[in-house]
């Protein structure tokens, strides 16, 4: 049986510590990230990017910082070493934070770290000349703050959004970041199959959100889950959950949504399925999904830009008489997102998006189905992109009867 049939404590029994062998990202990585935006920024006439605090500094620097209503962030020209620029009572925490060292400008509380910014810049010697007012690329992720007390005391300077950088940079992941992406979606999948095992009638929404926490810790999460969402009969109709707890009962469509970190990395997977007997309209909307996904994802190839990997699976719903378009009963929302060090990162599989699909991009498969009224069904696996097209992390739900395929 794989839905119902255990207690807590055997479900929990059945998860064990699945971590062992996951390497972080070390040094050498962030230097080749370095060398790689900047090969990219000399290419794209790009003189400078200030990286905020948060998963763009991450993911150059290896350094962890949270943004706040501090500047704290890393300066990186086309040429030359990264400096940092930080308050000067941080000046030591960040240094013990850093992977990548670099030296530290510090500001007082009582000084602008913009002028600081602009300082730092012009000794670099990228400077405002009569010829080309130099490009600078301010983190997308940063606060407009930033952007704001940067912006009177930047004459001279063209100042521009870093995402070209940035995104150009983090959409196309390593196979050491598709490793760490791999084991943290195996720890989700082995999570997912020990909650359905658990499931009984009466156990309310909250109880199960309990316990896939316990469970993410158990295989090996130290935070447990980055997210949880869990939604049973009707309430499945709304993609991002309801403000109340509900109830299992028999006959209930049950979906989970949740995911954890490993070294930075998420995991995002949804499973769908039924509690107790299955309805014919259950089981014709289940593979309606089904069927979705496996439009996408063989739409899924390389160079084809990512506004038709959405138009496939809404061909595919459309079809089976959903929508159109965005259209209720249907898919209210894109068909999938990026994923890496957050949880929906750039590009997006949607109508508008040209991106091409390149080796390296890692994207959710989630083209949802959602009936007000009656329940929702959404399969939610991630595939990245290789040299021979669309490879899944996960294997997509097997049927709604053995959703997990543990009886083949």
């Amino acid at each position: 049986m794989t839905i119902g049939g255990k207690t807590i404590d055997q479900a929990l029994a059945s998860l064990s510590d699945m971590t062992a062998g996951a390497v972080p990202i070390g040094k050498d990585e962030y230097l080749q990230r370095i060398a790689r935006a900047q090969a990219y920024m000399q290419a794209q006439g790009i003189a400078a990017i200030y990286i905020n605090a948060g998963a763009n500094l991450t993911y150059f620097t290896g350094t962890k910082w949270y943004a706040s209503e501090r500047m704290v962030g890393a300066i990186l020209p086309a040429q030359g070493a990264v400096e940092y620029i930080a308050p000067a009572f941080e000046e030591s925490t960040l240094k013990d934070f850093m992977l990548v060292e670099g030296a530290v400008n510090c500001w007082e509380e009582h000084e602008s770290p913009y002028a600081l910014f602009i300082a730092v810049l012009k000794r670099m010697g990228i400077a405002p000349n009569s010829a080309q007012a130099p490009r600078i690329g301010i983190c997308e992720s940063a606060a407009f703050f930033i952007y704001d007390g940067i912006r009177p005391l930047a004459e001279g300077y063209a100042l521009e959004n870093a995402r070209n950088v940035t995104a150009h940079c983090r959409t196309r992941k390593s196979a050491a970041e598709i490793a760490l992406m791999q084991r943290a979606k195996d720890m989700t999948m082995a999570v997912h199959i020990a909650t359905a095992s658990m499931l009984h009638e009466g156990i309310t929404t909250k109880e199960v959100e309990e316990f896939i926490d316990r469970a993410h810790r158990k295989v090996g999460a130290s935070a447990g889950s980055y997210f949880v969402i869990v939604l049973f009969g009707e309430a499945t109709a709304y993609p991002h959950g309801v403000s109340y707890m509900q109830t299992l009962k028999a006959g209930d469509t049950v979906l989970i949504d949740t995911g954890c970190k490993l070294h930075n990395y998420i995991s995002d997977i949804t499973r769908t399925y039924v509690y107790g007997p299955i309805s014919e309209r259950q089981r014709s909307v289940w593979n309606s999904e089904k069927k979705a996904q496996a439009a996408a994802f063989a739409a899924a190839q390389l160079g084809v830009p990512c506004e038709e990997v959405d138009a496939a699976a809404r061909r595919s719903l459309e079809a089976d008489g959903f929508g159109p378009g965005y259209k209720l009963p249907g898919l209210p929302h894109r068909t999938g997102h990026g994923i890496g060090l957050d949880i929906h990162e750039w590009p997006y599989l949607v109508g508008g998006d040209k991106t091409p699909l390149d080796v390296g991009m890692c994207f959710s498969n989630e083209p949802m189905i959602c009936i007000p009224g009656e329940f929702g069904v959404r399969h939610e696996d991630h595939f990245y992109m290789t040299e021979q097209g669309p490879k899944w992390f996960t294997e997509p739900a097997h049927s709604i009867d053995d959703p997990f395929g543990l009886q083949r």
